[in-house]
């Protein structure tokens, strides 16, 4: 079964308060649901038409097990404490190859 990868890409951060209380919440969950943090941060560099913003990169053993954990009660808690408005962020989950 391939691994799969969750990406977030933080477009704009309005909010640093909310965005640090997710984190302490997100990493955990996100952790104990299975996710390897591989990388997170602002870019050492982009190329062609890429964007300095603040990307996340995490491995799950699979899409399922990415979607549980975003789907899970200690990630729900995460969003919460991040609200509606505090970042705008796009997230993906791809299945590696």
């Amino acid at each position: 079964m391939p691994k799969a990868y969750w990406i977030s890409a933080y477009h704009s951060i309005s909010d640093t308060d909310a965005l640090a209380a997710y984190a302490k919440l997100a990493g955990p969950s996100l952790s104990a649901a299975g996710g390897r943090f591989l990388a997170r941060g602002l870019p050492a560099a982009v190329k062609e038409a890429g964007i300095q913003q603040r990307t996340v990169l995490i491995e799950f053993d699979s899409v399922e097990a990415a979607l549980a954990a975003y789907d899970s009660p200690g990630y729900k808690l995460a969003l919460v404490a991040l609200g509606p408005n505090a970042v705008v962020r796009d997230m993906r989950i791809i299945e590696g190859v």
